[in-house]
């Protein structure tokens, strides 16, 4: 990999496939690795692995791409999004940001598609005095935390964006906060992972982790086991569903989101920043499509477009950037985010089973930490290491078996 985690301190890892001390154990140099999940992570990591000359088989139960991957703002919000209690959350969003432009060159070389990263920023407003109140509490805890955040009057924010609300009271600039067009980057990472060697099973459901002796040895589909030497669990919101037994099944559940996208001109949007606003957000793209998100719903995987939910997202964006009104409905959908117990990712080895490794429960961060979560898995599979970074999120913080029932 051109970009490496080097500015992360890495140790090596005393699962999936490191010896214990003082036993020699012979590592594979190449390792047969099968992924479960094709969303974007499950296909960078196909990639990457591929790329570094290890046999791979991806599996999803769909067609790769299409889930929560599919579904998703491709917001690269690390500042905006930033939230008290969320600290050691933000070290390892912001330290996947910095990794997003290498990423999307490589990606775009590899591939020979672009993923549209755009570096406008973000800016999040306040509509009314209360907001206002709010806002400047948030701004505040950004500073605190060291973040790049600039406050902005309300004469500045229309400058910047000239359609938005006449009720407008002030924003914040987040200058580093970009985005990606998630759909090209998913399917540009399918291209890549075909390109690099890996193979893709679609439509190819795993109902269970195969295990011996306390070791992956490969998955199964129907009735036919899949060897391997490494088995990556990447299913997002469906990580629960597969069988991971002896291990104790993962704390992750689907957290609904509908969302919507409108048509602007592409030659003259109404909106050019990423825009976070009372109650919604909006996210330009640049063959003039505006994304309008998202609804957070606790019911499981219900499908529904609701008339409250879908009124919802369009009258917290009206309420912002009132000339939407006269834009045509593109598309309407609803997608699932993984979410794990503390809505943090779960990446690592298993704490239960040497071979098995979680990159898992990002919540509403799977795009934003794509190429963190890649390189931190990539580089424990191929040398048996986990940077400090992501330390924080292994499976083991969620205790003994009794809590994962919870």
């Amino acid at each position: 990999m051109s970009e490496s985690l080097s500015q992360f301190t890495s140790a090596p890892s005393s699962q999936a496939g490191s010896a214990p001390a003082g036993k020699a154990k012979p590592r594979v140099a190449r390792p047969h690795v099968a992924i479960v999940g094709g969303g974007v992570i499950g296909l960078a990591l196909a990639w990457r692995l591929a790329e570094a000359g290890c046999p791979v088989d991806l599996f999803d139960a769909g067609e790769t791409g299409q889930g929560a991957s599919r579904a998703a703002a491709g917001m690269l919000a690390a500042c905006a999004e930033a939230e008290p209690g969320e600290e050691g959350l933000l070290t390892l969003n912001r330290a996947s940001q910095t990794l997003w432009p290498a990423f999307a060159a490589e990606l775009e070389h590899a591939s020979g598609q672009e993923v549209d990263l755009r570096t406008e920023g973000t800016i999040t407003i306040a509509l009314t005095a209360d907001d206002l109140a709010k806002l400047r509490h948030l701004f505040a805890f950004q500073q605190g935390l060291g973040l790049p955040v600039q406050w902005l009057t309300a004469a500045e924010v229309r400058r910047r964006e000239p359609y938005l609300a006449p009720r407008l009271a002030g924003g914040v600039l987040s200058p580093e906060d970009h985005q990606v067009d998630n759909r090209k980057v998913a399917a540009a990472l399918k291209i890549a992972a075909l390109k690099a060697g890996a193979t893709l099973h679609e439509h190819t459901p795993v109902s269970r982790v195969e295990t011996a002796g306390g070791r992956a040895t490969g998955v199964v589909t129907g009735e036919t086991h899949h060897a391997a030497d490494v088995v990556v669990l990447a299913a997002g919101a469906w990580s629960r569903g597969v069988d991971i037994t002896p291990a104790t099944p993962l704390p992750v559940r689907p957290i609904k989101g509908q969302m919507l996208s409108l048509r602007m001109d592409p030659a003259a949007p109404i909106l050019s920043h990423v825009l976070w606003a009372p109650g919604s957000y909006l996210v330009p793209r640049r063959d003039g499509r505006l994304i309008l998100g998202a609804t957070t719903e606790e019911k499981g995987f219900d499908t529904d477009l609701t008339a409250g939910g879908q009124l919802a997202l369009l009258t917290h964006a009206w309420r912002a950037l009132p000339t939407l009104e006269e834009l045509s409905i593109v598309e309407q959908w609803v997608g699932f985010r993984p979410g794990s117990r503390d809505d943090a990712p779960i990446l690592g080895p298993s704490p239960e089973v040497d071979g098995l490794v979680y990159a898992t429960g990002h919540h509403r961060n799977g795009i934003l930490l794509l190429p963190v979560t890649t390189q931190v898995i990539a580089d424990h599979i191929l040398g048996g290491t986990i940077a400090d970074v992501a330390r924080p999120f292994g499976a083991e913080r969620f205790g003994p078996p009794r809590a994962a029932a919870e």
